[in-house]
């Protein structure tokens, strides 16, 4: 027992002293204070709670994900704060300096909690260690701080923002310029930019060097972004009757501009979701894809006659779209955005040639595009930091609402210039009688009827994440929707000519598809159901493949969940 207690109080001394430490060197009075408050709970008696909670918090450090860090926003290396954000800093620096030559950078920001306060910190110290500077000049969205890593010619681009995260989060996500063409960081940068973000965190923060010395770039850099994007638009006829709303987010003064000029004309905008909120009051998850987000907008345009409702995720990188159907309105999903665009985009090549991309997670449905319109199909890695990548790129997406249509400005997804071809599709379609249930329906009668479903649980934590693939490898299902499993594919040590990653692939006897991923953003389990259907009518292909999709999709619900409820 007494062994026990040593080792316990040798744990907690090693914990508060680091706490202490953090303590010593944080700039900020609510992250000082709310560590202060954990620290004096876990010296206290029956203060186990506390200590608990401290050893969460420094029991590790938030690592590199999709192309950068996100956490809940609490003091120590494992949340989102001022220390992070100027060790984060200080290591990029480091990092550019140490490739030579005279590196620069662009910083953005959103309107979340302290998300200006985290770019000044990090302009400061970019400017600190020699780096010319360029602050983007109030919250916009990351489109546009990744148009400008490519239009200032930048080393590289660090956007403050947590994306479609809950509202406690926050988060930065890095660019490279150069050679990297503005796209997000991948291996082996990431790991050498985590790297040197280590080793300055073995130094106190009030060591770097901090310089004022940094430029705040003029209304050119959002002109550009919004003259570039607008030009991508053919509002057709007669003005769309449409409804938009940017869910508390930074996307609506920009994506409004970008609307007007583009001739589509100022849209109907959700009065509660039009301005900037970092609680997000409207939304439990400010996440296009959650079920309910869209709930006012639909209501909106079902109100005002509206033909279309557009929406964005809070940092306007993803585009989300509802259209009216038989029996009210419905969602569609972000393959079905993406075959509709794909197609656009193919139909437009003019005979060029160029390559359609997708995440192997989205639809296989946009090979099918490809190869009618004799372009090069490519699957790559989930994330836009592969996609953006791939030679001659026309068009890329993947089914979380991420699209890539304009590959001469942004090497990332962008939700304003996807609503820009959205609305333009839509409008082509209104001049000649059809809606775009009819659009999906044309298509499918080119390419077969693709369907497809998501099934995701949040878990508590990574081990739990870990837990249930560890025993969907060990036993993986023989069947799903009375259909036998035909292959499994485990791409952990790298499958198919794709690099090691954390997915699975079951394909049925029948040729449907499961694949089941942790997310790169949040705590969940993803896993990923398409199907293609050939009988039939366009409609009717659809409507097979739809059943056929809710029909695995129930079971691969049972088969995450077994036990983890």
């Amino acid at each position: 027992m007494s062994g026990g207690v040593t080792r316990r109080s040798i744990v907690l001394a090693e914990v508060l002293a680091a706490a202490t430490r953090w303590l010593a060197q944080d700039p900020d009075p609510r992250t000082r204070a709310e560590l202060e408050d954990l620290i004096g709970r876990a010296e206290a008696a029956g203060g186990d709670e506390a200590a608990g909670e401290l050893a969460r918090r420094f029991d590790g450090r938030l690592q590199f994900g999709t192309a950068g860090l996100r956490g809940p926003l609490e003091a120590g290396p494992n949340g989102m704060n001022r220390v992070v954000v100027a060790q984060t800093a200080a290591g990029l620096a480091r990092y550019l300096r140490g490739e030579g030559g005279d590196p620069s950078i662009v910083v953005g920001y959103d309107a979340r909690t302290n998300s200006r306060v985290f770019a000044e910190d990090l302009a400061q110290i970019m400017a600190g260690h020699g780096i010319r500077t360029t602050l983007l000049p109030s919250a916009l969205p990351t489109p546009v701080l990744a148009t400008a890593v490519r239009r200032l010619d930048a080393s590289a681009g660090v956007m403050v923002t947590a994306s479609h995260n809950p509202a406690q989060d926050n988060g930065v996500k890095v660019f490279l310029g150069g050679a990297d063409g503005g796209s997000q960081i991948v291996s082996p940068n990431d790991e050498r930019i985590a790297a040197a973000i280590a080793a300055a965190a073995d130094e106190d923060i009030s060591t770097y060097a901090r310089a004022s010395a940094f430029r705040i770039a003029g209304d050119d850099v959002v002109d550009f972004y919004v003259d570039a994007t607008a030009r991508r638009g053919v509002p057709g006829a007669e003005p769309l009757r449409f409804v938009y709303t940017p869910l508390h987010g930074v996307g609506g003064r920009t994506a409004r501009r970008v609307f007007v000029a583009a001739g589509f004309g100022d849209p109907i905008v959700v009065p509660a979701q039009e301005h900037p909120d970092a609680s997000f009051p409207t939304v439990p998850f400010p996440n296009p894809e959650e079920e309910g987000a869209l709930d006012l907008a639909i209501e909106l345009a079902h109100s005002e006659g509206a033909g279309l409702v557009i929406a964005h995720d809070p940092d306007a990188d993803r585009l989300a779209v509802a259209i009216p159907a038989h029996a009210g309105w419905r969602r569609l999903t972000g393959n079905e955005i993406g075959l509709l665009l794909g197609w656009r985009a193919a139909a437009r090549t003019t005979g060029r040639g160029g390559s359609l991309v997708a995440s192997l997670v989205s639809s296989p449905g946009l090979a099918e595009v490809a190869r009618l319109h004799e372009l090069s199909a490519v699957e790559t890695l989930t994330g836009f930091k592969y996609i953006s990548r791939v030679p001659d790129l026309l068009f890329g997406f993947e089914e979380a609402l991420g699209y890539l249509v304009d590959p001469d400005k942004v090497h990332d997804k962008d939700g304003i210039s996807a609503a820009v071809e959205f609305l333009s599709l839509a409008a082509e379609a209104r001049d000649r009688g059809v809606g775009i249930e009819e659009c999906l329906e044309e298509l499918a009668e080119r390419i077969g009827g693709h369907a497809s479903a998501q099934v995701s649980i949040r878990v508590e934590s990574t081990d739990g994440i870990r837990a249930i693939m560890h025993r969907l490898r060990t036993v993986p299902p023989t069947a799903l929707a009375a259909e036998p499993v035909q292959t499994a594919s485990d791409f952990a040590n790298g499958h198919d000519g794709f690099a090691p990653s954390d997915l699975l692939r079951f394909t049925l006897a029948g040729g449907a598809r499961v694949i089941i991923r942790p997310s790169g953003t949040e705590p969940k389990l993803k896993a990923y159901i398409d199907v293609r259907d050939d009988r039939g009518t366009g409609a009717e292909r659809l409507e097979h493949a739809r059943a056929r999709v809710a029909e695995i999709a129930d079971d691969v619900r049972i088969l995450l969940r077994e036990g983890h409820e």
